[in-house]
């Protein structure tokens, strides 16, 4: 099978040859290039380089435009630091005042130099492996670029203080993020990937108010569009499961502290759940054979439509012996899936 085709199965619950592997890579896939990280947050090309470095040396199951939460809130203007070789930095806020929202001009994805950027990655991965493997775009929920633009601080207080605010806040997010989206798609772009990290700091009430109904919004954007949707949120989103399931997404991750086997009892017919081992304690730190058993493990539990991914990112010091692991703890869940069918 190819990955497109092993990816397509699994979401419908088909038998395959092996469940997907749908890590995500940034600074890992980065240092492989030898370049200096900011030319990866940068240049299109480098980035597309280091995802065509993953596919060619581990059995990874789609190439992502995903490399850092900046796009967007750089192309609305903020002040991003690009050190040579760490991860980008928003220097102050956007949204210093509650005021500065009359000040805030919608970026086109077209013309916004980290936006447009990103639609030239797509298109470079489409030229090279469409068809064969998904190219997943990826977009910030409504909520995770209000953050992004006014500081996670402020943010928290403005959820309590000026409500109403923040929802005018995620109106304007909402609309850049489904007409980049959009330009994805059109650019490529088989899977548009959703991070709303900030998710998982308020409460359930909070989360369906500020987050979800955006989440929604997006989602039903790219599905008219043709295409898939993967929702991300870090952290513990126990409590939210049931709402991340209503965003509509066909795929959601679960972080390493999420009960995996419990959200695939509830809603394993309606989705496929990602993940959802330790990214550091297991795939970081641990030998071969500990992520082989939490590979095994989450296959095990996560039913016939569940895809692999450790909980968030892959770190960038993950030993290659363990990513192999991965691999052939899925190569042997699949056969052994194949051979009691």
């Amino acid at each position: 099978m190819t990955p497109f085709e092993r990816m397509q199965a699994r979401l419908a619950g088909r038998q395959v040859d092996r469940p997907p592997n749908f890590d995500i890579f940034m600074t890992w896939a980065a240092r492989r290039t030898g370049r200096p990280l900011r030319e990866y947050y940068l240049d299109y090309r480098v980035l597309v380089d280091a995802n065509m470095y993953v596919i060619e040396h581990h059995a990874i199951d789609l190439v992502q435009a995903i490399s850092d939460p900046y796009r967007e809130t750089a192309d609305f203007g903020a002040e991003i630091e690009f050190p040579e070789d760490d991860m980008p930095l928003s220097v102050v806020p956007l949204l210093q005042e509650p005021e500065d929202i009359q000040k805030l001009v919608k970026p086109s994805p077209y013309t916004g130099r980290r936006m447009s950027d990103r639609l030239e990655a797509i298109r470079l991965f489409r030229e090279k492996v469409g068809g064969e493997y998904p190219i997943m775009g990826w977009v910030e929920g409504a909520l995770a670029e209000a953050t992004d633009l006014r500081n996670i601080n402020n943010l928290m207080l403005d959820l309590v203080y000026r409500p109403e605010w923040v929802e005018e806040l995620c109106e304007i997010c909402v609309e850049v993020a489904i007409e980049f989206a959009r330009a994805q798609v059109e650019a490529g772009a088989d899977i548009i990937g959703l991070g709303d990290a900030v998710g998982s700091l308020v409460n359930p009430q909070m989360y369906r108010r500020f987050a979800l109904p955006y989440e929604q919004r997006i989602f039903a954007a790219v599905h008219e569009m043709g295409a898939l949707c993967r929702l991300h949120i870090c952290g513990n989103t126990n409590k939210i499961i049931d709402a991340m399931v209503e965003s509509g997404a066909d795929i959601i991750d679960l972080d390493h502290m999420v009960d995996m086997e419990g959200a695939v009892a509830r809603y394993g017919d309606r989705v496929s759940f990602c993940g959802n081992f330790d990214p550091v304690s297991v795939l970081l730190q641990g030998d071969p054979e500990k992520v082989y058993r939490a590979t095994m493990h989450c296959m095990e539990i996560g039913g016939p439509r569940a895809f692999s991914a450790a909980g968030c990112e892959v770190p960038m010091d993950t030993p290659d012996e363990n990513l192999r692991a991965q691999s052939r703890a899925l190569e042997d869940y699949g056969r052994r899936v194949l051979t009691t069918a």
